[in-house]
């Protein structure tokens, strides 16, 4: 929308411009009478042509719009033939469709009648100017103060004038448009960001261990600002240790990953790395030591190798690409593949299945050699195979590392050194995963995991 209004729609409007003035111009030095008498009937004119471009403009778009229902079931018929055909529907859908061309069909009828209505008016008021127009050039020609030559020179003129003005008017609807986006566009290059990633005057370490706090945070997404999602929540995480987050949906596991990774900054609290708000970090540089694995990886419409060095600042050799993979349990599935790490990956990802994305992702994270690594639900998607190859991979990549685990699955967070238990933005439970069995059905952690215990009212977290 912004290039059809920067280029060709205000092309369109000088070009309106510089012939409107050419044409007057030309007009009054030919014959000034005539065309001062044409110029007062040119809006008459004008508004025929444009009433008549927009009438039929206006016919198409609701054409369009009343063949909508039938379009869908149509494409949605021809994309589901062979169920159609394995429950023998075909004369169902057929009779469907009918029934949905009444309702277009009284409309086209209806569409008809105004349109032909205001064509023939448009077209009876445009050719009474030009025969007012022919009649006052006659009498000029007749009484020897005009010549014919000049009478049709002028005409013309005049008559096309009137053609590019109605052609531009009928564009005020795409200008509209286009200078909406405009707006649009400039109020997010004007809008301040709350969270700078380029703040110059903060701290630029050189490493970092990996110790993180939340210290007493009140929490709510700015979209939802009535639902706190934590109220005082406090949690510390050891450096170079794995901590696991579990709980029901909505307890605030996912959130704990965006404050780390500063997406969101909370109402209250601080959130801390080595014992300095996070705040006083600079952003790009922060992240540098952190990487984030997902349950759905992005991977960019781009080749495998191309996707595992994404996101490194520094420059890499082939040998460190080779190992990353190794690690992530990813080399002996991207060598039998035809181009190897020159394979195409397709747009989002979509000719690899889940756990080959998954293990690029993991191989992303590995050559990027964070301090701290953050993986939320990283195998929730998977199938059993593909969830042992990416564990053992896993597994590998936290050792020595700050990890938060956010899993659903036992098999995921057993191993961990500190398992935490939340519920609705709280703290109710911390251990491994030994003490916090022993603890029995009273227990949160002992819910989760076994929910078919009598009283329990927790979800399987196996």
């Amino acid at each position: 929308m912004v290039r059809s209004l920067v280029g060709d729609r205000c092309s369109l409007l000088v070009q309106t411009l510089s012939e409107v003035i050419i044409a007057c111009t030309m007009g009054l030095v030919i014959a000034w009478k005539l065309a001062l008498v044409l110029i007062a009937v040119q809006p008459l004119a004008i508004m025929c042509m444009y009433c008549r471009r927009v009438l039929l403009k206006n016919m198409s778009q609701k054409a369009m719009k009343s063949q909508e229902g039938s379009s869908k079931l149509a494409a949605e018929a021809v994309s589901n033939l062979r169920t159609i055909t394995a429950f023998s529907s075909q004369t169902q859908i057929l009779r469907m469709l009918l029934g949905t061309q009444k309702a277009p069909m009284q409309e086209s009828i209806r569409q008809a009648w105004f349109a032909g209505l205001g064509l023939g008016f448009s077209q009876t008021v445009l050719f009474c100017t030009w025969a007012f127009g022919f009649w006052y050039g006659g009498k000029l020609i007749s009484s020897g103060q005009l010549g014919a030559k000049a009478c049709l020179q002028i005409f013309m003129i005049f008559v096309n004038t009137s053609r590019v003005i109605a052609e531009a008017g009928a564009m005020t609807n795409d200008l509209a448009k286009g200078f909406d986006g405009v707006q649009s566009v400039f109020s997010v290059l004007d809008r301040n960001t709350l969270i700078d990633p380029e703040d110059h005057g903060s701290m630029k370490p050189e490493i970092i261990t990996g110790h993180l706090e939340i210290c007493d945070v009140y929490f709510a997404y700015p979209t939802r600002l009535d639902i706190k999602i934590f109220n005082g929540f406090s949690i510390n995480i050891e450096a170079g240790k794995s901590t696991a987050l579990v709980g029901q949906s909505g307890s605030g596991k996912s959130t704990v990953i965006g404050l780390i990774e500063r997406f969101y900054d909370p109402l209250i609290g601080i959130v801390k790395v080595d014992g300095i708000d996070i705040k006083s970090y600079h952003l790009r540089t922060l992240r540098k030591f952190i990487a984030l694995v997902s349950q759905e990886p992005s991977l960019f419409a781009n080749t495998i190798r191309e996707n595992i060095i994404y996101g490194v600042s520094k420059e890499v050799n082939e040998s460190e690409i080779v190992e990353a993979a190794k690690a992530a349990n990813a080399h002996d599935f991207i060598t039998i593949l035809k181009d190897g790490y020159d394979t195409w990956c397709g747009n989002q990802g979509v000719q690899l299945s889940g756990g080959q994305k998954q293990r690029i992702a993991i191989a992303r994270a590995i050559l990027k050699n964070p301090k701290i690594l953050l993986l939320d639900e990283a195998t929730s998607a998977l199938d059993s195979i593909s969830e042992k190859l990416v564990q053992v991979a896993l597994e590998k990549m936290m050792v020595g590392r700050t990890t938060v685990v956010v899993a659903h699955r036992l098999s995921t967070i057993q191993s961990c050194d500190t398992i935490v238990v939340l519920e609705k933005g709280m703290v109710v439970e911390k251990g491994d995963h030994g003490s916090l069995l022993a603890k029995g059905p009273a227990g949160a952690y002992y819910s989760l995991v076994n929910p078919r215990e009598p009283n329990n009212t927790g979800y399987m977290l196996d």
